[in-house]
């Protein structure tokens, strides 16, 4: 008996169906059965279907024999099913990766639950990701299992049958089956609900809702709308027949009246003719359902009194006044914004008029985030090298809370913001500032950069259009002409720079201030960071941190971090950092091992706090060998980034560690210890003579003293690679402890470190 039943009926998707399919059979968890139920689609679906079930047994094949519809071809797969769950997947949605893992990890923990609730995000064709905006009921805080009235929210969450599992005793003993109709999951989902003696909720993304630029059945019109009317006198019949559920009937007649207001206001849902025989309808049922008691928000009150007055006109007056209100509003504030932005340039303009002032200093970081990379190092370095030149930081609002004590805090676009442009004598940013900034003479732009390049950046990316998007080149080189000091790692960065960017700016090849305190911090802070972040001691932890790809609209985890810390085993924790484009979170899972540090503000403490890095092609390679700890690098997908984005050599050739050219050449690296053995650190010793010649940790200071203190000669002479002592790491205090290798796999693949 299989854990999960995975019921897919299929009809018209034949574009969609395999994508569907295979992400299903290549879930991390293996244990279920998956029904596909072709009704009788007149596409290639039933032999889509029948190839499938050809090759993978898990697979089981019906076909009925005529069109029946989505309800009655998710009947037909319930009668096949013989798992403990059933789950419903719509046959243009995807399982998330993973998802069936922690859908039963979840039903585990909470005691076998009749219903579990997950999460699910919108998928456009454009490429847009959108997820639910009430997964806040979704929370897994709190007493669970749990009954609906502890919890009354879900009844917010989208009632579809897809975004549950359901357990079949529970089913077949509460006689649950669909109906035919658009509206079919109503009569499912609400009855379902009421009736569990216990829910649990997961609050993880583990379906993809595809929403297709043509096609989707409820964004027809079609007269079958009127179908929504018939489901909640189902709805309403079950709660009838049995009393004791009599008190969700306020509840959902609130929601059924929300549902038509609904279906009336979409333009696209029911033909002109049929509008005001469809609010007829809806006040027919208002009057026939009506049971007070549950609150209606006072922007929806108006919308509920038309309805139960059906005044088709009324409501047709309403949409347009409210249209007419939201167009008059965004107009004023469009005109309200223009004159805060002409106000503000006219500050600008009077303030470059004033004198400059010698003694301030404006810092900023990836396009207005928090306090950290080489400006945070600089900022620092200012108020201890430099202390009679004031600091000011900007950061959006959302990011103030990074902002140490010290320098002022500015926000972006306020009068306060323009005023620092104009007159502070200092400039230090790792991108530029607003294109609109006018540099006096006097003023001292310092580009930082944030890291050493792997992959093409400025001109270069001339060559890549995919990569470079809607880039300005022109304006681009606008900004460089504004630079004064370029700061450089290594060598192989300056030339780089100089011929990507180039301008009339002096490089300063002094190494990054971000990385200085590699060197500077101490095996107490390396304690006390691990401790902040939850990770257990005697642990190795690993910071995987992967690039952005330019070649895919959806940045996805090339790795399963469940399946790899499941096959690594309890000693080791991974610490999954997306690059900071990213919205969301690498893993959704809660898995004890898996610390999502995403929106932690310093990816230089992460490093500190790790015993080792798994990264792709991101600069941070460069920086983390500073810190003379192992490096894997993951590069399954390698020739594709190359050709999408370019690089300046090929990190296979030259690498700062053991390479994987699969997930499961990874997982090998770590069990057999190849991570960490001497092949691995002879190729990090030749990587960091290379790309770490300056970083010994007083680079911020050298900049300070040459930029600002005008010391040119006697800067502090740089520390030679084999005398420094850079932090050390955790797991470097366990020696050749079983922390350095774990049992290895079965059928693993064979290490191959370079080649």
């Amino acid at each position: 008996m299989p854990r999960f039943s995975v019921i897919v009926p299929a009809y018209m998707v034949q574009a969609y169906l395999s994508e569907c399919l295979d992400s299903v059979l290549s879930q991390s968890y293996p244990d279920l059965e998956l029904i596909a139920v072709d009704d009788c689609s007149p596409d290639a679906c039933g032999a889509i279907v029948d190839e499938y079930a050809a090759r993978d047994v898990r697979v089981k094949a019906v076909h009925l024999p005529e069109n029946q519809g989505l309800g009655r071809a998710r009947n037909a797969g319930m009668a096949e099913a013989t798992g403990d769950y059933l789950l419903f997947l719509d046959s243009d949605d995807t399982l998330a990766p993973g998802a069936l893992r922690a859908i039963a990890d979840r039903i585990k923990e909470t005691g076998e639950p009749d219903v579990l609730v997950f999460d699910y995000a919108r998928t456009y064709w454009n490429g847009e990701t959108a997820r639910n905006q009430f997964a806040g009921h979704l929370t897994q805080q709190g007493p669970a299992p749990f009954r609906l009235k502890d919890r009354p929210g879900l009844l917010r969450v989208l009632m579809v049958a897809w975004n549950k599992v359901h357990r079949r005793e529970f089913v077949e003993q509460q006689g649950f089956r669909f109906p035919t109709g658009y509206y079919e999951d109503t009569p499912w989902t609400y009855p379902v609900l009421m009736a569990a003696d216990s829910i649990s909720t997961l609050d993880r993304v583990c379906v993809h809702y595809r929403q297709r630029r043509q096609g989707n059945i409820l964004g027809t019109t079609s007269r079958k709308h009127f179908d929504v009317f018939d489901q909640y006198d189902r709805v309403f019949a079950f709660v009838d027949q049995r009393p004791e559920l009599a008190r969700w009937r306020p509840l959902l007649f609130r929601r059924m009246v929300d549902h038509f207001t609904t279906i009336f206001s979409k333009k696209d849902r029911l033909p002109p003719g049929a509008r005001a025989e469809f609010l007829r309808k809806a006040r027919a049922h208002y009057r026939l359902y009506r049971t007070p008691g549950a609150p209606v928000p006072l922007r929806t009150r108006l919308r509920h009194t038309l309805v139960r007055l059906g005044l088709h006109r009324g409501y047709r007056a309403l949409q347009l006044a409210m249209t007419a209100r939201r167009r008059t509003l965004k107009l004023a504030v469009k005109l309200a914004r223009a004159l805060k932005a002409a106000a503000l340039q006219l500050h600008y303009r009077i303030q470059l008029r004033l004198p400059l002032r010698a003694d301030r200093a404006v810092f900023s970081a990836y396009w207005g985030r928090g306090h950290g990379c080489n400006p945070g190092a600089l900022e620092a370095a200012f108020r201890q090298f430099a202390p009679q030149v004031h600091t000011a930081w900007i950061a959006r609002p959302e990011h103030q809370h990074t902002l140490p004590p010290g320098p002022d805090r500015l926000r972006p676009g306020t009068a306060a913001y323009w005023t620092a442009l104009a007159r502070s004598k200092y400039l230090v940013n790792n991108v530029n500032f607003d294109r609109r900034l006018r540099k006096r003479p006097g003023q001292v732009f310092v580009q930082t950069q944030h890291g050493t390049p792997l992959k093409h950046m400025g001109l270069d990316l001339q060559e890549h259009p995919a990569a470079a998007g809607d880039m300005d080149f022109e304006e681009l080189l606008k900004g460089v002409d504004k630079w004064d000091y370029v700061l450089s790692a290594n060598r192989h960065t300056t030339l780089t720079w100089e011929r990507v960017y180039p301008g009339g700016y002096t490089a300063l090849e002094y190494g990054y201030p971000r990385n200085d305190v590699f060197q500077t911090a101490t095996a107490n802070d390396v304690a006390r960071l691990r401790a902040l972040l939850g990770i257990p001691d005697g642990t190795v932890a690993v910071l995987y941190a992967p690039t952005h790809r330019d070649y895919s609209r959806t940045q996805r985890s090339a790795l399963d971090l469940e399946r790899v810390v499941r096959r690594l085993g309890p000693r080791f924790v991974i610490l999954a950092r997306a690059h900071y484009w990213h919205d969301g979170p690498l893993a959704r899972s809660r898995a004890e091992r898996i610390i999502d540090v995403s929106t932690h503000p310093s990816v230089e403490s992460l490093c500190l706090a790790s015993d080792a890095l798994i990264t792709d092609y991101s600069s941070l390679m460069f920086d983390y060998a500073n810190l003379d700890r192992p490096i894997v690098v993951h590069t399954a997908d390698w020739e594709a980034y190359e050709a999408a984005r370019g690089t300046y050599f090929d990190v296979r050739e030259f690498p700062p560690g053991a390479v994987a050219r699969s997930e499961d050449e990874l997982i090998d690296i770590f069990a057999t210890g190849h991570w960490r053995g001497s092949r691995s650190a002879q190729l990090r010793a030749a990587f960091r003579e290379r790309f770490c010649p300056y970083d010994d940790g007083r680079a911020a200071e050298r900049v300070v003293r040459h930029v600002v203190l005008g010391e040119t000669q006697g800067r502090p002479a740089f520390v030679p690679l084999a005398e420094r002592r850079p932090a050390p790491s955790a797991a470097s205090t366990l020696g050749r402890s079983p922390l350095a290798t774990v049992r290895q796999p079965s059928g693993s693949f064979p290490v191959t470190e370079s080649r």
